[in-house]
């Protein structure tokens, strides 16, 4: 059985075309929380953006964990990862600015585009 996955917005998959950049800012609580509006199951938590993604398997679960971090290697810009048999919890920060950024935002819309 895989598990469904909705296809992300029209600003999520736009979000999912752009590029890390380096030296980004911290973004403004504000901002944060606009940005957290547009994307769907991401919450702030503690200064990262942070989403459980469930899998039917191990299988499923270890595919989405390679392929993200196909993408991570490629915008030189990695999550912190919790993986278990049937689920991942993906967040992302940027430590540099200590909290979350642009880039950040950008790859969580990268990770959903991944399944949608």
């Amino acid at each position: 059985m895989t598990t469904a996955f909705a296809a992300p917005s029209a600003e999520v998959a736009k979000l999912a075309t752009q590029h890390c950049r380096a030296g980004t800012s911290k973004l403004a609580d504000d901002t944060l929380r606009a940005k957290l509006a547009v994307l769907d199951g991401w919450t702030n938590a503690e200064g990262r953006l942070e989403k459980t993604y469930r899998f039917a398997d191990f299988h499923e679960t270890i595919g989405f964990v390679n392929a993200l971090a196909w993408i991570a290697n490629r915008e030189d810009h990695h999550p912190d990862l919790a993986v278990s048999y049937n689920r991942c919890v993906v967040a992302w920060s940027t430590h540099d600015a200590g909290g979350v950024t642009d880039n950040d935002v950008v790859c969580a819309a990268k990770t959903d585009a991944l399944l949608g």
